[in-house]
């Protein structure tokens, strides 16, 4: 494997939920690497800490860039219409990373159809439609790109003492989903277009504001116990996997799920 798997310079792409916490943090590592990067999210302007990394990036390399796009996976048609106005304004679209999620526990019992409709509309439909429409962007432009979900453990277990079934079960969606959409796009077609790989990470407790936000103190100290490392994870930690599956290192990787938990799971 040479070095220059890993360089991105000249490519394209776009990560959703990418305004702060993990997603932001992928989005940083494919500009590390020389990348053109779209952070789509629903605020309406980054924060301070966003607009950091983009000055940090622009000073590192002069090819690479991170843009903000003012955009909410659920709105279908509008995300179209953005996804589309990136790879055109290049002509290309070499992948898509879908961090974009919403956590909330409630015990099953208590959730209300509405509850359950918004959780599963960001956290798998518009991850889908975002997989769709990436897709659909690399196919008309010729481009074999990768996709990647972000999935959880969350999706092959039942965490301890964590009532999240919708989330849980969103995230095992996304796992199949990406095989589902490997089997389908991953093939190189008749006209040339085609071989775009799709894959899943799946990470486990990560120190993010979401976490910090939903969950009490006492929660988050005894997750740290509960894998082989005692501790958390830090959102850096991902970078190294994410910048893997979208570059030509993991050119043979298709359907695949990066289970990254510290060895939670591996009990």
């Amino acid at each position: 494997m040479e070095s220059t798997d890993f360089n991105l310079e000249g490519k394209v792409f776009i990560v959703t939920g990418a305004a702060q916490g993990l997603g932001l943090t992928l989005s940083e590592a494919l500009g590390e690497a020389g990348a053109t990067v779209y952070c789509f999210d629903n605020h309406d302007k980054p924060d301070d800490h966003w607009k950091e990394a983009q000055k940090r990036i622009r000073s590192e390399n002069s090819n690479s860039s991170l843009s903000y796009v003012q955009q909410d996976v659920t709105q279908t048609s509008k995300l179209a219409d953005s996804i589309r106005r990136v790879a055109d304004s290049h002509g290309r679209l070499d992948g898509a990373i879908a961090a974009a999620a919403i956590q909330q526990v409630t015990p099953a019992l208590d959730y209300e159809p509405e509850d359950v409709d918004r959780l599963l509309r960001i956290n798998y439909t518009g991850a889908f439609m975002t997989a769709r429409f990436a897709a659909r962007e690399m196919l008309r432009h010729g481009c074999p790109g990768s996709i990647c979900f972000i999935a959880s453990m969350s999706g092959l277990i039942a965490n301890r003492g964590m009532h999240t079934p919708v989330y849980n079960s969103g995230k095992a969606a996304l796992i199949q989903l990406a095989r589902s959409l490997a089997m389908e796009w991953s093939p190189r077609r008749e006209d040339g277009t085609g071989g775009i790989r799709v894959n899943c990470i799946s990470p486990g407790n990560i120190k993010t504001s979401m976490l910090e936000d939903v969950f009490e103190k006492e929660q988050i100290e005894g997750w740290k116990n509960a894998n082989m490392l005692g501790r958390l994870a830090e959102p850096e930690e991902f970078k190294s996997a994410a910048l893997w599956l979208m570059s030509d290192a993991s050119s043979f990787a298709t359907g695949s799920n990066l289970v990254i938990d510290g060895g939670y799971t591996a009990w």
